[in-house]
């Protein structure tokens, strides 16, 4: 199994920026696809980015220019840098990995997710 605990969620104005994380538990480089989503009560969960085992990377329309997925690969780590944040990015932002292809889970339940980290416009 693989365990991500995802930080760096908070409340910041709108035009402002966060950095999320997640920590994988074990090494996904080459093996996962990573990926962020975000979720509002009622709503149906978006993918918002994405990170394949081979490092390419993609992004929801409504984030595009805005977001920026990465990974560091020496601590099991990937982030989502969310810039010039907008009211309508006030989510629950999740984490989740699964060992086949992104773009191909990225509207099914992933194999693993954390617990989330609430992002707030102020």
């Amino acid at each position: 199994d693989v365990q991500l605990v995802e930080s760096g969620g908070g409340s910041v104005q709108v035009g402002g920026s966060l950095r999320l994380s997640c920590v994988a538990s074990v090494d996904t480089i080459g093996r996962y696809c990573m990926g962020w989503f975000r979720q509002i009560p009622d709503k149906e969960r978006e993918a918002v980015a994405g990170i394949e085992s081979d490092g390419s990377t993609s992004y929801a329309d409504s984030v595009k220019g805005r977001f920026t997925v990465s990974q560091d690969n020496t601590k099991n780590t990937i982030f989502l840098q969310i810039n010039n944040l907008q009211p309508e990015d006030t989510a629950m932002y999740y984490c989740a990995a699964d060992n086949r292809r992104f773009e191909h889970v990225s509207t099914l339940e992933m194999q693993y997710k954390g617990q989330g980290t609430q992002v707030t416009r102020l």
